[in-house]
């Protein structure tokens, strides 16, 4: 079998049909997003965008065909992702959640389970949406310690028939839904008697038990909702749990790797972003010169590392988000170097192209300072490089007969 690198017919409609849902909708709603002052004004203002997105069928093209949904490969996912976030990534975030939330259901969750659990996003109206509730005020990259540590501070105690969820979360989009009852999903990382476990609470489990704390202000993504929340006595059914007690750091660490390998795509989405005003800045400036500032060597090597760069992210984050999609053994390697690898770069890449445009891109209103924004967030969310993906990689060199081939499939 060859390898191709050319879109097929289906993936190039695919990436047109983003393209125009990226222009029509996403692109005048970055410009109200930016606008809008109050963090909660913010991100209601894409309700209306979100209703139009379920409508055309995306959310359910995030579903996997096995569970009802329209979902194809990684790299179709790819495309719909740089074409998106290219004008919206925060938007394309907040759509997201059930890739994350719903992840570790496909993967232990109960036939009934699935059923229930899925059916909210496999709707053709309404703005459904979930969320990982895995992140905590207090930082979660030690989430699985055990004591004396604290560990993930989140509790659920059994109670008769149901489990009684205490604590507080933070930084996953939509954790207090639009209206501050909850997201029709959430999927919980709490401490059971029994170890680390997954919960899942639905909205009428919500409902009426959270406090939301505060709306992030955020420097870039500024049209997620992101908050901070308090889960005050949420009862849920003792049948939500997700495998067995005491298996959810496992489960909590397969749900992001998709998650992580999609960073590298996001870093892409800005690099492309930030590179096309950066060039045609050099093509049409002169600065007071004789000749277009692209014409200058250095400009023109800044230019041409950048491009590189952008190409190089985007063929891993594809290869990366293709294998954990298909389950291939190599995606976890992949979407570590994805994440770590996409976002550091996108922050050195825009860093750079600024340099070339020199002191005007330090102006809020040039470009280029919304596009490194966005992409200072990639280092430090879906798993922060320091805290956890860099610990994964350690991890993954000292295991016995770890083969630095195998990834590459080159072993």
């Amino acid at each position: 079998m060859t390898v191709s690198f050319h879109l097929s017919p289906e993936q190039e409609q695919l990436k047109l049909g983003a393209r125009q849902f990226a222009a029509e909708h996403l692109r005048p709603l970055a410009a109200e997003v930016r606008k809008e002052p109050d963090p909660l004004r913010r991100a209601l203002l894409a309700r209306p965008t979100f209703e139009k997105a379920v409508a055309a069928g995306f959310l359910k093209g995030l579903i996997p065909a096995p569970f009802g949904g329209a979902a194809a490969g990684g790299v179709e996912a790819c495309i719909l992702i740089e074409e998106w976030a290219c004008h919206s990534p925060d938007f394309v975030i907040s759509l997201a959640g059930p890739l994350i939330a719903l992840a570790p259901v496909y993967e232990v969750g109960t036939p009934e389970q699935i059923q229930r659990f899925v059916a909210p996003f496999l709707a053709d109206h309404g703005a459904p949406v979930a969320a990982m509730a895995f992140s905590e005020p207090e930082g979660t990259a030690n989430f699985a310690a055990p004591p004396p540590a604290e560990g993930v501070r989140t509790t659920a105690v059994p109670d008769g028939d149901s489990w009684v969820v205490n604590g507080r979360k933070a930084w996953a989009s939509h954790l207090a839904g639009w209206d501050g009852n909850g997201p029709e999903v959430m999927t919980i990382v709490c401490r059971t008697p029994g170890g680390v476990s997954l919960i899942v609470a639905e909205r009428e489990h919500l409902a009426g038990h959270i406090e939301v704390e505060e709306h992030y202000d955020l420097v870039g993504l500024r049209g997620c909702m992101t908050s901070r929340i308090r889960l005050h006595d949420v009862r849920v059914p003792r049948s939500n749990i997700l495998g067995a007690e005491g298996h959810g750091v496992q489960l909590t660490y397969n749900a992001f790797w998709a998650s992580g390998a999609s960073i590298g795509i996001f870093a892409v989405a800005a690099m492309r972003q930030a590179f096309d005003v950066a060039y045609h800045y050099a093509l049409t400036e002169k600065r007071g010169g004789a000749v277009p500032i692209i014409e200058h060597q250095s400009v023109a090597d800044a230019l041409a590392d950048a491009k590189s760069r952008i190409e190089a992210v985007r063929l891993l984050a594809w290869r990366a988000l293709d294998a954990v999609i298909a389950q291939d053994a190599a995606g976890p390697e992949l979407a570590l170097h994805a994440k770590i690898f996409g976002s550091e770069m996108g922050v050195e890449v825009i860093s750079r192209l600024m340099n070339v445009v020199g002191v005007q891109a330090y102006d809020n209103n040039f470009p280029l300072m919304a596009y490194l924004s966005e992409a200072l967030a990639y280092p430090i969310i879906e798993g922060s490089n320091i805290g956890i993906r860099r610990r994964q990689l350690q991890d993954l060199f000292r295991t016995p007969g770890y083969n630095p081939l195998s990834a590459s499939g080159m072993a």
